[in-house]
């Protein structure tokens, strides 16, 4: 499946999407959802992914992928603030080849401090929800400031 409105019945971010799975809900317009990562790298690890299932970049709309690049600037400073993290990095996988596990396109914005090495996604455990709650509240306050 390359794109559709309705989503993936199997996807777990098209189930975010559609409301049937929890997130920490960072940002939402008609095309785009920002929330929180259920398995952060730090605390404050969002990801941005468009509401219509496309499973990587090589077939979305190019409206599409520079609106969800406008989001992802603008959530990596929301982020980099509410966290104080020295940097951030922006990652976005296209295929198993490149690491991406989840099918259903979505860009990572990484809060980063100076030293730290990231280890793999498969290895990091789940948040508790009361964590993302906490960070996610950091992160709108930065948003709406904005």
């Amino acid at each position: 499946m390359t794109a559709t409105t309705t989503g993936n019945i199997d996807c777990v971010f098209c189930k975010i999407t559609q409301k049937q799975a929890p997130a920490a809900i960072l940002y939402e317009d008609n095309e785009t959802l920002a929330f929180l990562d259920i398995r952060p790298l730090n605390e404050g690890h969002t990801l941005i992914i468009p509401k219509t299932h496309y499973e990587t970049v090589y077939n979305m709309p190019e409206e599409l992928v520079c609106h969800i690049y406008k989001l992802v600037k603008r959530m990596a400073v929301a982020v980099k603030n509410a966290t104080q993290a020295d940097g951030i990095t922006i990652i976005q996988q296209n295929g198993s080849a490149a690491g991406q596990e989840i099918f259903h396109l979505h860009v990572h914005i990484v809060p980063r401090f100076e030293g730290q090495k990231l280890p793999h996604f498969h290895d990091i455990p789940h948040a508790k929800r009361e964590q993302l709650e906490q960070i996610a509240q950091k992160i709108w306050q930065q948003l709406e400031s904005s």
